[in-house]
């Protein structure tokens, strides 16, 4: 009798269990609890094995995006520091034909000299492009990553260098998107919410938490 109690209570339990959690995400969606914002951590990085990239700060691409232009001043703090630090930078212009003049804004501009990456197509920059080659011949080992949008080129672009060896950077004062929660959930997806793979890789930061030195 008493393992007989002991099988019905452990039925209800597995019953009760499965009912809760019944249909999809879906079914629960407005009752999710979203997660403490993940914290943001200092970093240093070796300017002679660390590059800066600016991804699709393009005229139509920030137009989408309500936070883009508010992103530029703190992107151009981190290109004047990249510069004054003689750090390896890498631009990635998008859309049909583009051009440095369809960039946003001029205080961006590449220079001469500096790595434009024009043949990747999609969100993952190191995709049929000469980013890694122009990396790795640089001997650039970590890369912060700048740009918009914030679940696209930037998420998917710190995948790909996690996935190539490199470890990435991520200032969230540099990453923009069509709404805020597309912003949340890159920003969780790197600093938590990723495969360990990714996470274990990326270190979520602000720009002014970056220090640069040996």
């Amino acid at each position: 009798m008493r393992q007989f109690i002991k099988n019905t209570l452990r039925a209800a339990l597995i019953c009760a269990s499965h009912s809760a959690f019944a249909g999809d995400i879906t079914a629960e969606w407005s009752s999710v609890k979203i997660p403490p914002a993940p914290e943001l951590k200092p970093v240093t990085v070796d300017p002679r094995t660390t590059a800066l990239l600016v991804l699709d700060f393009m005229k139509t691409s920030c137009g989408r995006r309500p936070r883009c232009l508010a992103t530029i001043p703190d992107v151009k703090k981190m290109l004047d520091a990249a510069r004054a630090n003689n750090m390896m930078i890498a631009f990635n212009l998008t859309g049909q034909n583009p051009k440095i003049e369809d960039m946003v804004d001029p205080a961006l501009y590449p220079r001469p000299g500096e790595h434009i990456v024009i043949e990747g197509k999609g969100g993952d920059k190191f995709l049929r492009s000469s980013l890694e080659p122009a990396l790795k011949a640089r001997g650039i080992k970590t890369v912060i990553v700048t740009g918009t949008s914030a679940q696209g080129a930037v998420a998917t672009t710190s995948n790909g260098a996690a996935q190539r060896g490199f470890k990435a950077v991520v200032p969230v004062d540099g990453m923009s998107a069509e709404d805020a929660f597309n912003e949340l959930y890159a920003a969780w997806h790197l600093a938590r919410g990723g495969p360990a793979a990714l996470v274990e890789n990326v270190t979520l930061t602000r720009g002014d938490l970056i220090k640069y030195g040996n």
